[in-house]
């Protein structure tokens, strides 16, 4: 990556048409979007290595309020071994090409998607 190299990170809905503007487009929930077929996400990957633990992901139930907490416990899961790796692999991409990490959420602005496009802003 150059030096005037600006990352750049999107969080988009994995029911969104997909846009030329998308990069790599990676799926980073847990579990696969509901009647989404693969065909229609257009996915260059599903890193669900990265997506918050099942008991982080059912305490939080994307409630608002919850948000910064939630965001403060997901980024202590990220240092796992496991998902500081898959971060590690979703900051290459970045560094590569735009990301565009894809969510099933309803309100993309507050679900993991969105903590982990500001970490890889940073």
């Amino acid at each position: 990556m150059t030096a005037d190299h600006k990352v750049q990170v999107r969080v988009r809905r994995a029911y969104e048409v997909p846009e030329r503007a998308d990069g790599a487009r990676v799926l980073v929930d847990r579990l696969w979007p509901r009647g989404l077929a693969k065909a229609k996400a257009h996915l260059d990957e599903w890193c669900k290595q990265v997506a918050p633990s099942t008991e982080l992901r059912q305490w939080y139930h994307h409630d608002p309020d919850l948000f910064e907490e939630f965001g403060r416990r997901y980024r202590e899961e990220l240092l796992d071994p496991e998902r500081a790796r898959a971060l590690a692999h979703l900051r290459d991409l970045a560094g590569e090409r735009t990301l565009t990490l894809v969510t099933a959420t309803k309100q993309p602005e507050i679900s993991e998607a969105e903590v982990l496009a500001e970490l890889l802003r940073s």
